[in-house]
C-alpha cells in the first residue's frame, strides 16, 4: 500500500510487516526517513535534526540557515558535487565539462500493477498484487529529469526500486554514476554480509561491522561473477537466523555492479546499489533517456530466515517465468563428466539406456556436438552440427533417445568464439578487441561483440536452426571467460563507456528471443557454474548452474550461502562420480543425492559404471525426489545449522505453506571418537499439531521446534539422514 500525505508531505510504502517513507523536505530536498517494521502511522521526520556542522556546507537557497545541509541528512538518492560528500547515486558530466547533480522533488504518481522496464528483467504480476510508485526529480540547471520508480508487493515485503534518467536539454550530457538504489539509515552499528567466493567455491557468506569509512563487493569482470554476488544484507549487530532487523538488497544484473556501504562521520550508514561506475559512460542526447536496473529490498524483523523466505515466494512467483509452473521440471542426466567431448552418438546412447531404466527423463548433451569441436581451442562460434559424431543429426539421435523415454537438452555458449572457426576466420572484427592490442584467451575463447545486433542476429539464427530441427526440451547456456579488451568496433570514442551495459542489453535480448521463440525450453544459465548465479539471468533461465563443483561436502557451503537471497527451485544440482573431480573427495551415494535434492537435482556421472547397489540407491532416490517434488522445490527453506561452523553436521529443512509437511536433510562430517548423542531442533511447525517421522511415532510440533528430535548416531564420514514429518 502506498499513501501520499499531502499535507505532511509525506509518502508512505507499507508491506505486510514493514514500512519505507520519505518527506519533501526544505527546498525540495526528498529525504529518506524511516525503513523498518511496520508504523501505522507518523511523521519519522521528527528523528531528523537541523545541526550546525563543520565542513557540512548549505544550499545555495539555505542562506544563512547553517543548520541544513545535504551532506548530514538522509537522501532518498543522494547527489553529487553539491554539497553531500558521502557516496554518490549520480553523477553527470554536463556540456561545461562540471560534474554534479543537484535533484530536487518535482511530483509523484500511483497507480496499481508493476511498472516494466524495457529491456531490462523485473518483477512481474497483477494490478491485485503491486502498486507502484513514480517521483519525479529534477535538476534545473543541468536540465536533467531524475525519475525514481518503486514497485511494491505487499504480502511478501518486498520493495523494488529502479531509477529512469532523461535530458531535457538541447546538449549532450554524460551519464557517469546511476545506482539503482540508495538507501539512508540514521544509525550505523550494522553488520554486512556480502557474498563472496571464486569459481567452483561461490557465494560464502563474509559478514563484519560496519567500519569507518567505505566497504564494498563489486565486480568488473562483465559478469556478476564467481568472486561477489550482487545481494548483500545490512543487519543489527546480534542479528541471526530468527532474530534481530536486517535488510536484504539483491540487484537484477548479470553485468558490472557495485555494492557500497558507508560509515559516516556523524555515525549514519548509507547503501548503495547498481552498475559499477568503472569504465561506465552513457551519452544522453537531447531527449534520450537512460534506465537502471531494477534492485529489490526486503526488510525483516525476524532475522535472516524470513528475510529468505520473503526473497523465495517472491523470486519463484513473480520474477522466473518457468515453463514448468504447476508441474514438475524433468530428472535430468548430462553426459559431460562421463564423456566430456569425445563421445559418439552410440556412447551417448548407452548412458540414456542405464538413466531411463532408472528413472531419469531428460537426457542433456553437453559439449563437443558441433563445428571442429574436440577440444576447448576449436569450433566454439559454429554452431552446425557435427555428424561425424552425431550421424543423420540431432533428429536421429533425438528418436533414439524418445524410443527410450527421454526428452533431449542441449548445451550452448553464444557469446563466445574459438580463433580456429570458421566465425572468426570470416568475422575477426566481431569479437571485443582494442585496436593495436592482441587479445587476451580465457579457455582459448574469445569474446564476441553482443553489444552488437548484427553479432546477435549470426548467432542466434545458427542457434534458431539447431533448435528448430528437431524436439528440443531444454537447453544449457554457459559462459566460461570474463570480459577483457572490452572494446566495440560498431560505437565511436565518446560512447565506448557503453559497451559493458550494452553487452548486458544484448545477452538479455538474446536470452528473450529464445523465451519468445520457444516457449516452452527450459533454458538453465551458467557461466563456469556460478559466475552469473543472480536475479538478472532469473528473469530468463529458472535455473542456474550453482557450481562446477560437484563435491556434496563444499556443495552444503555453496548452496547454504546461496539460500540467503535465491530458491532451492534455481539451484542447478547434480550427483556426480567419486572421486570428485574438483576435490577428490569420497562420499556416499546416498549424500550426494541428499545434497542435490536441495536443487534442481540430476546427475552427471557414467551410470554404465555403477555397481547394481549404487544404481537402486539412485533408483529411489530419484523415486524420493518426485513424490517429494512440490515440498523440496516450493516448500518454505529453513537453514537449520551453518556449515562454516565445522559443528557435526549440516542441517536443513523444506516445510509446505499449510505446515502440515517437512522434510529434514543432514548431512554428517568426518566421524570422531567419542560422538556425543544430539537432538535437533525443527523448525515452522505448527506447534498445535502431532507429526509422524518417517512413518513412525506422534510426535508434537511443540516439542519437535523446542526440544528436538533425537538423532540416530551415524557411524563413518558424511552421512546422511532425512527425516520426512507427515501431520497426523
Amino acid at each position: 500500500m502506498i499513501v501520499l500525505d499531502k499535507e505532511r508531505k509525506l509518502i508512505t510504502l507499507h508491506t505486510q510487516n514493514t514500512s519505507y517513507q520519505m518527506k519533501i523536505w526544505d527546498y525540495s530536498v526528498l529525504l529518506h526517513t524511516y525503513y523498518g517494521p511496520r508504523i501505522a502511522d507518523g511523521d519519522l521526520s521528527c528523528l531528523l535534526r537541523p545541526w550546525d556542522r563543520g565542513f557540512s556546507p548549505n544550499p545555495n537557497e539555505a542562506g544563512d540557515e547553517r543548520g541544513f545541509s545535504l551532506d548530514t541528512f538522509p537522501q532518498e538518492y543522494s547527489t553529487c558535487g553539491v554539497g553531500d560528500f558521502r557516496l554518490p547515486s549520480i553523477e553527470l558530466e554536463l556540456p561545461s565539462g562540471s560534474r554534479s547533480a543537484d535533484l530536487r522533488y518535482a511530483g509523484c504518481e500511483v497507480r496499481s500493477g508493476k511498472y516494466a522496464l524495457e529491456g531490462l528483467p523485473a518483477f512481474y504480476g497483477s494490478e491485485e498484487d503491486w502498486q507502484s510508485l513514480s517521483v519525479r526529480l529534477t535538476d534545473t540547471a543541468a536540465q536533467v529529469e531524475v525519475e525514481l520508480l518503486y514497485g511494491v508487493l505487499e504480502k511478501y515485503d518486498l520493495i523494488t526500486r529502479s531509477v529512469r534518467v532523461t535530458n531535457r536539454g538541447d546538449r549532450s550530457v554524460k551519464l557517469c554514476r546511476c545506482m539503482s538504489l540508495c538507501l539512508d539509515f540514521t544509525r550505523a552499528d550494522l553488520d554486512m554480509i556480502t557474498f563472496n567466493g571464486a569459481h567452483v567455491m561461490e557465494r560464502c557468506p563474509c559478514r563484519s561491522p560496519l567500519h569507518p569509512g567505505f566497504q564494498s563487493v563489486e565486480s568488473v569482470r562483465g559478469a556478476s561473477s564467481h568472486q561477489h554476488n550482487p545481494f548483500a544484507v545490512l543487519c543489527d549487530r546480534n542479528a541471526d537466523e530468527d532474530h534481530g532487523l536486517c535488510y536484504g538488497a539483491m540487484l537484477l544484473y548479470s553485468g558490472n555492479f557495485l555494492a557500497a556501504a558507508e560509515r559516516t562521520q556523524f555515525e549514519n550508514a548509507r547503501l548503495v546499489l547498481g552498475i559499477h561506475p568503472y569504465q561506465f559512460g552513457w551519452v544522453l542526447k537531447p531527449g534520450e533517456s537512460f534506465t537502471a536496473p531494477e534492485a529489490a529490498l526486503v526488510c525483516s524483523p525476524a532475522g535472516f530466515g524470513q528475510m529468505s523466505r520473503q526473497f523465495h515466494r517472491s523470486i519463484r512467483e513473480h520474477l522466473i517465468r518457468d515453463p514448468y509452473r504447476g508441474r514438475r521440471r524433468p530428472v535430468l542426466i548430462n553426459n559431460w563428466e562421463a564423456t566430456e567431448m569425445r563421445f559418439t552418438a552410440g556412447r551417448l546412447v548407452q548412458i540414456a539406456q542405464e538413466a531411463a531404466g532408472l528413472g531419469m527423463e531428460l537426457f542433456v548433451m553437453d559439449d563437443g556436438w558441433f563445428g571442429a569441436r574436440n577440444e576447448d581451442n576449436a569450433g566454439l562460434g559454429d554452431w552446425v552440427v557435427n555428424e561425424t559424431k552425431l550421424p543423420g543429426g540431432l533428429d536421429a539421435l533425438v528418436k533414439r533417445l524418445k524410443a527410450l523415454g527421454l526428452a533431449f537438452g542441449i548445451w550452448i555458449e553464444p557469446e563466445m568464439v574459438n580463433e580456429d572457426s570458421e566465425l572468426y576466420r570470416a568475422h575477426p572484427d566481431w569479437v571485443l578487441s582494442v585496436p593495436g592490442r592482441g587479445p587476451s584467451r580465457g579457455r582459448q575463447q574469445l569474446v564476441l561483440d553482443f553489444s552488437r545486433e548484427e553479432v546477435r542476429d549470426h548467432v542466434y539464427g545458427q542457434i534458431h536452426a539447431v533448435l528448430s530441427s528437431t524436439e528440443v526440451a531444454y537447453v544449457k547456456w554457459d559462459m566460461n571467460r570474463s570480459l577483457t579488451e572490452v572494446w566495440s568496433a560498431a560505437l565511436p570514442p565518446e560512447r565506448q563507456g557503453e559497451v559493458y551495459h550494452r553487452y548486458v542489453l544484448g545477452v538479455y535480448d538474446f536470452a528473450e528471443r529464445l523465451r519468445r521463440d520457444f516457449p516452452q525450453l527450459l533454458l538453465e544459465g551458467c557461466s563456469g557454474g556460478g559466475g552469473r548465479f543472480d536475479g538478472g539471468m532469473l528473469y530468463y533461465a529458472p535455473q542456474i548452474w550453482c557450481s562446477d563443483n560437484t563435491d556434496a561436502i563444499d556443495r552444503l557451503r555453496i548452496q547454504y550461502g546461496t539460500s540467503f537471497c535465491y530458491p532451492v527451485s534455481s539451484m542447478g544440482a547434480h550427483v556426480s562420480a567419486v572421486p570428485n573431480g574438483t576435490t577428490g573427495r569420497v562420499t556416499p551415494m546416498e549424500t550426494r543425492g541428499v545434497v542435490a535434492m536441495s536443487g534442481t537435482f540430476g546427475y552427471e556421472m557414467d551410470l554404465n559404471k555403477c555397481t547394481p547397489e549404487e544404481k537402486e540407491t539412485v533408483r529411489r532416490q530419484t523415486e524420493w525426489f518426485k513424490e517429494h517434488y512440490e515440498l523440496i522445490q516450493n516448500g518454505d527453506y529453513y537453514r537449520l545449522t551453518d556449515p562454516f561452523q565445522n559443528g557435526p553436521y549440516t542441517a536443513w529443512e523444506q516445510v509446505s505453506p499449510n505446515k502440515r509437511e517437512a522434510l529434514v536433510s543432514l548431512v554428517t562430517g568426518p566421524f570422531r571418537g567419542a560422538p556425543p548423542l544430539l537432538a535437533l531442533c525443527i523448525k515452522g511447525l505448527d506447534p498445535a499439531l502431532r507429526y509422524r517421522v518417517n512413518g513412525e511415532g506422534s510426535w508434537p510440533g511443540d516439542l519437535l521446534m523446542n526440544a528436538g528430535y533425537p538423532l540416530p548416531l551415524l557411524k563413518g564420514d558424511y552421512r546422511s539422514l532425512q527425516l520426512y514429518l507427515q501431520a497426523e
